[in-house]
């Protein structure tokens, strides 16, 4: 666990003001000579508390897409409206996850956790009651904003807890935790439109987050433990308010180009966030150098293993963006599947995320290394192709039972991939700036995303045509879902590629094995 760090940077047994190498990494020596705190013995708990807080943050972002129909249709709600129900979530979520994260690092991971946890709740009941489609979006929007202030908090929270030893097997559960809530959301949102509990239509989406919430809040309270950075910080606002404006010029016209018809001032504003990044990485320079608080530690950026792993953490999400988005068009709309059916099509792709991600952290990269990483990408892009083939083969005809295998193969290679690659990105990072690393390791997939989200009226509406008629419409969705996984197996590729620039093992397996016994369990903060 982190020790009782004051403001003033006091707290014990933290490696800090220590000797590194070049690229920032705390030298060998000082890892023997500085023994990591004894693990609390309620680890395990915090952690499936946190846990639940990032699995309900994974559904909440899939579960409204199934049920947009029935909102639509009972809130009378437009297509700007609509759009903005589940854009309005991924740009709050996205601008505020460096802010969420760095508040975390100066006030206290678990104080933000349960902010964030308890803002999250609360900002769902407003969903579930919303009286009007304004309030809805509004709510979404607050849920959005409360969602990036607990899950920084998550990775911080392992990163502080758990010896490196351990890690591992933490990650390896993360990764399940990831790979189960991908498919779950749609799964779940299925189930409790159709069953209309109490004639609530929709709403139970949202409510349905009230008891868990709550509960995480208060269990969360009492098991986490606290921890902040060791030396004294202050947040960024200059920072903070650059990264916003940044990521809203990206963001914005990304998510209502195709609506708005990709108009001049959208690509001009995508132009002028680049600007703005670059303003930003100025002054975080300067920032850094004057008071040591800048919103985002780019020398971050000198450790190897972080940069390469945001890089492929960054185009990771592209594919994810594109692939999710297309496959739930091309099941509802291209073969008018029901939404439940389209969600248990899915099932066997969850299984087995879960399950290679299991065996990836635990077993195969401690002996394998980074060609797991490697495997994962090229399986992954095996399984796109493999079901590119059944698409084209059976059409319209293809049935659940036809899709299993190519999503069990590439469910395997995303599970080898998503664990171990959040445990690279970590692996050398300095305990003090976690926070801001795990802000960044979510902020760059959600950019990815929205990225790929935006590629989607690129690669899979360019292929379709704007008047169709009724007997035509299935097979030009089948059509441009195959042009589209074309695109996510070139961008498999490419990830392969860039893996080569991650470690080929994580730093913590070696200093796990060096490290001596901790002589003394530290203060702790609780």
């Amino acid at each position: 666990m982190t020790p009782n760090d004051s403001n003033t940077g006091e707290g014990r047994g933290e490696l800090r003001d220590q000797p590194r190498t070049t690229d920032g990494r705390h030298t060998t020596a000082t890892a023997r000579a500085l023994p990591e705190p004894s693990p609390d013995r309620t680890r395990w708990l915090a952690l499936a508390i946190a846990m639940t807080a990032a699995f309900m943050d994974l559904v909440d972002v899939t579960i409204v897409n199934i049920a947009i129909p029935s909102i639509q249709r009972s809130a009378h709600a437009s297509v700007s409206q609509i759009q903005w129900i589940t854009a309005g979530y991924a740009l709050a979520f996205a601008a505020a996850l460096i802010t969420g994260g760095r508040l975390g690092d100066i006030h206290g991971r678990k104080r933000l956790f349960l902010t964030g946890i308890g803002g999250f709740t609360l900002a769902s009941a407003l969903c579930g009651f919303a009286a009007n489609p304004e309030m809805l979006v509004a709510s979404r929007i607050l849920q959005g904003g409360m969602a990036a202030m607990m899950v920084p908090q998550v990775l911080s929270i392992v990163h502080a807890t758990f010896p490196a030893r351990e890690r591992g097997k933490v990650f390896g559960l993360f990764g399940a935790i990831v790979g189960l809530g991908a498919v779950s959301g749609p799964l779940l949102g299925a189930l409790l439109t159709e069953w209309n509990l109490f004639g609530l239509e929709w709403r139970p989406i949202f409510l349905i987050n009230l008891p868990v919430g709550v509960l995480a809040w208060i269990l969360g309270r009492r098991f986490i433990t606290e921890s902040k950075a060791p030396k004294a910080l202050k947040l960024d606002l200059v920072g903070v308010a650059l990264v916003s404006l940044g990521l809203l010029m990206l963001l914005y016209p990304l998510t209502r180009g195709r609506e708005l018809g990709w108009p001049l001032w959208g690509y001009l504003c995508m132009a002028g966030a680049l600007v703005v990044f670059a303003a930003l990485v100025s002054y975080e320079k300067r920032k850094a150098a004057r008071d040591g608080s800048p919103l985002i530690e780019l020398s971050l950026f000198r450790v190897k293993s972080f940069a390469a792993g945001i890089a492929v953490q960054t185009v990771f999400g592209v594919a994810l963006g594109i692939f999710f988005l297309v496959w739930t068009l091309y099941m509802q709309i291209g073969l008018g599947w029901s939404p439940l059916r389209a969600g248990l099509t899915g099932v066997p792709f969850s299984l087995a995320v879960s399950t290679a991600a299991g065996m990836s952290v635990q077993k195969l990269v401690p002996r394998f290394g980074r060609k797991v990483l490697q495997a994962g990408a090229l399986v992954m892009a095996a399984g796109v192709l493999l079901y590119l083939w059944e698409a084209h083969r059976y059409g319209l005809a293809i049935a659940s039972w036809q899709m299993a295998l190519p999503l069990i193969v590439m469910g395997a290679g995303m599970g080898l991939i998503v664990a171990p690659l959040t445990d690279a990105v970590l692996s050398e990072v300095p305990r003090e700036h976690a926070g801001s690393a795990s802000g960044l390791i979510n902020t760059v997939q959600q950019m990815g995303n929205a990225l790929g989200l935006g590629l989607v009226s690129v690669v899979f509406f360019g292929e379709i045509g704007d008047r169709l008629a009724p007997v035509q419409v299935g097979r030009a969705f089948v059509h441009a879902f195959q042009h589209a996984l074309w695109w996510v197996a070139g961008i498999m590729a490419a990830i392969f590629l860039l893996m080569s620039a991650l470690p080929k093992r994580p730093a913590q397996q070696t200093e796990a094995a060096e490290a001596e016994a901790p002589a003394r369990e530290p203060e702790l903060v609780h």
